[in-house]
């Protein structure tokens, strides 16, 4: 029986949670504090190239610096006979993806709610200069009591980051807008292009470009050959449907510039609450009833 294997003298490695190009993300105990966490480090493989410990202690920087309820926390940091490594809070669920997967689409509430908690949160982030750039129904964890929390900085990028290389572009391509695969600059309008990619997912079950070869999936997305939202999902209000097709439009000018510009497209589609509802029609009656006396009181003086 092989001793575990503990990490930084501290975190005891367990299960593989999740693998992705460039790193490993385990379960883990915390022996100091007795709690589950998770741990992420790069592979092996990686550890020795300085661009990818640059670009992985830039995640570090970017995601502590990051205090939101809906983005998971950082605990510790550290490297580990040569091994970069993060330590994050260990949450229980299920990733989007999964959800997607297993029960298929959404409701459109549901998905209301998704992307309201996911703009909150990178409205937070895009404020102090960071950029997700790998926004996808794996990187959304929702928990049973249906907290929303965004995961995985691993391609985030600081306004003062200078590592990222001139056209390179990181992030799973079919959540990047045409322009971006082009080669332009990341810009905080990209995460949102990616949080429309995602709702139109979350509603459908389906990828939003579902071509395979590259070449089909970069011309797809240029030409913003979408099957409209309301075609396959009828039952969906205006509102949330166009904001989720505008967040995805070809022309970067019609997308929206920040996550709040986002939020209240989103936001036009919600009904009244009822105490607004009724609180409107009152009001009216009262001014109607204001101008009839004061008129019966001009006439009886002539």
């Amino acid at each position: 029986m092989h001793a575990p294997e503990v990490l930084g003298g501290r975190y005891e490695l367990r299960g593989v949670l999740g693998c992705g190009g460039s790193a490993v993300v385990r379960e883990a105990w915390d022996l100091w504090l007795g709690c589950p966490v998770a741990v992420k480090t790069l592979h092996p493989s990686l550890s020795a190239s300085p661009e990818c410990r640059r670009r992985f202690a830039t995640e570090v920087r970017a995601a502590a610096g990051l205090d939101h309820p809906h983005i998971v926390a950082i605990r510790d940091s550290g490297i580990d006979h040569g091994t970069p490594y993060i330590v994050m809070e260990r949450l229980p669920g299920h990733s989007l993806a999964d959800v997607l997967a297993a029960e298929g689409p959404l409701s459109a509430q549901q998905v209301r709610s998704i992307l309201r908690d996911v703009l909150a949160a990178l409205a937070a982030a895009h404020r102090m200069g960071v950029l997700h750039r790998d926004i996808k129904p794996a990187n959304i964890l929702l928990t049973p009591s249906g907290k929303v929390k965004i995961a995985d900085f691993g391609v985030a990028k600081t306004s003062d980051a200078t590592q990222t290389l001139t056209n390179r572009v990181f992030g799973t391509m079919a959540y990047l807008p045409g322009d971006r695969l082009a080669g332009r600059p990341a810009t905080p309008g990209d995460d949102l292009y990616a949080v429309g990619v995602l709702g139109y997912e979350a509603l459908t079950a389906r990828r939003a470009y579902p071509q395979t070869s590259l070449s089909a999936l970069v011309d797809a997305i240029a030409a913003g050959h979408l099957i409209p939202l309301t075609a396959l999902r009828p039952d969906i209000d205006p509102a949330l449907a166009e904001t989720i097709e505008r967040s995805m439009a070809p022309d970067p000018r019609r997308r929206f510039g920040h996550a709040e510009q986002m939020w209240a497209c989103l936001e036009a589609g919600r009904p009244q609450s009822r105490g607004t509802a009724g609180f409107l029609p009152a009001a009216a009656v009262v001014v109607v009833v204001m101008v009839a006396a004061l008129l019966t009181a001009m006439l009886a003086a002539i």
